[in-house]
């Protein structure tokens, strides 16, 4: 199946050569660009794209709302693209809240072609892109220098979960993928799937990137814990 992807960034550059290199994948067909968020919105409702890589800073409307747009979508809009934000080390401060609105992830706009064509293939697969070290570490950042407002307390969101569902969670937040879970616990990678899509319908989560976020807002993991 194509990966249908649309690009927002405000330098037609970026556009054009991310275009480019997306479009020599036999797998993703870019279907769309555009210069600001409000542009973006439009796009992705004309074209239904699976992912869109979105900038941060944008005129007329910045990548984080257009992202809170996207992924909450009016009464009557069921189409939600996965969303992969592209930063740079001078805007990380939004980063967390990008997570915090539903973003699968981040990569950074100077990354080699081949981990931008890695990372649209798994977002768009459904996994969330927190594996590098990188992002753990503005997770942990964000996390502990800019708490989100809680409408309702975290720890108690934790309480359905079992104590192995509340091991997974922790480990899924250190960082660790699928595999590595399955080392650490003992256990066959496919179980520890089921217990990441556990995790995700009790707490009525997105995908990992919420997950992370949840953990930290929760206190089950700490920052330099």
């Amino acid at each position: 199946m194509t990966i249908r992807v649309i690009i927002a960034d405000d330098q037609a550059m970026v556009r054009a050569g991310f275009a480019a290199l997306l479009n020599a994948q036999s797998d993703i067909d870019v279907v769309g660009d555009a210069p600001d968020g409000r542009q973006a919105l439009e796009v992705s409702g004309r074209t239904h794209p699976d992912v869109v890589l979105m900038d941060v800073r944008m005129p007329e409307m910045d990548g984080l709302e257009a992202t809170r747009r996207l992924l909450d979508p009016p009464i009557g809009v069921v189409h939600r693209p996965k969303v992969l934000m592209l930063t740079t080390f001078d805007v990380d401060d939004y980063v967390y809240e990008a997570l915090r609105a539903g973003a699968s992830g981040f990569l950074l706009k100077d990354a080699p072609p081949a981990d931008l064509i890695s990372a649209v293939r798994v977002v768009a697969a459904g996994e969330a892109l927190l594996a590098p070290s990188v992002t753990r570490r503005l997770i942990e950042d964000f996390a502990r220098t800019r708490p989100a407002p809680r409408r309702r307390d975290p720890k108690l969101r934790l309480n359905g979960l079992t104590p192995r569902e509340t091991e997974v969670l922790e480990l899924i937040a250190r960082g660790l993928s699928n595999q590595e879970i399955a080392a650490r616990l003992v256990l066959a990678e496919q179980t520890v799937k089921t217990h990441i899509g556990r995790i995700l319908a009790k707490l009525d989560l997105r995908d990992r990137a919420q997950a992370v976020v949840l953990a930290y807002e929760s206190g089950l993991v700490t920052p330099g814990q």
